[in-house]
């Protein structure tokens, strides 16, 4: 069975908090960040949490609003009703290219304004290809039955 829509909405949630999450913490450690005068490197790691924090909870929202109901009609289209494996990977071009201008329009606070797209690219695009290696992988053998249930995790 593939995953039908409130399978694929569960799936995104939950790979975004479990897999999404502890990457932008762990990665924020790493990237590179244009350093302000006198901020101390915590209140800049701090910033880079909470743009890429951010990031994840829009990408969470526009995608169980805009993005799973758009892929789901498209996929009534094939005719297994599901995506080749690497579309489930280019799809983060144009995820990736709506939360940029989201997060840089809406972002909680002006200095978001600031958020670079080298920057914003490169978390982006690591957080996009983890979760995506994990529901191609490990995902199905933690969760055997996952697919088998239509996506649901719950």
């Amino acid at each position: 069975m593939t995953p039908n829509f409130v399978g694929r909405l569960q799936t995104r949630i939950f790979v975004l908090a479990v897999i999404g999450v502890p990457v932008v913490l762990v990665l924020g450690f790493f990237l590179p960040v244009r350093t302000a005068p006198g901020a101390s490197s915590s209140e800049i790691r701090a910033d880079v949490w909470e743009a890429g924090l951010f990031t994840l909870l829009v990408v969470a929202v526009v995608g169980c609003v805009l993005w799973e109901p758009i892929y789901h009609g498209l996929q009534q289209y094939r005719w297994e009703k599901d995506w080749p494996t690497l579309f489930g990977l280019l799809t983060g071009i144009n995820e990736g290219i709506l939360a940029y201008l989201i997060v840089r329009e809406i972002g909680p606070t002006p200095e978001f304004a600031k958020v670079e797209a080298g920057g914003f690219s490169l978390l982006f695009a690591l957080v996009w290809l983890a979760t995506w290696l994990w529901l191609n992988g490990p995902m199905r053998v933690v969760f055997i039955r996952w697919r088998f249930r239509g996506g649901r995790i719950v």
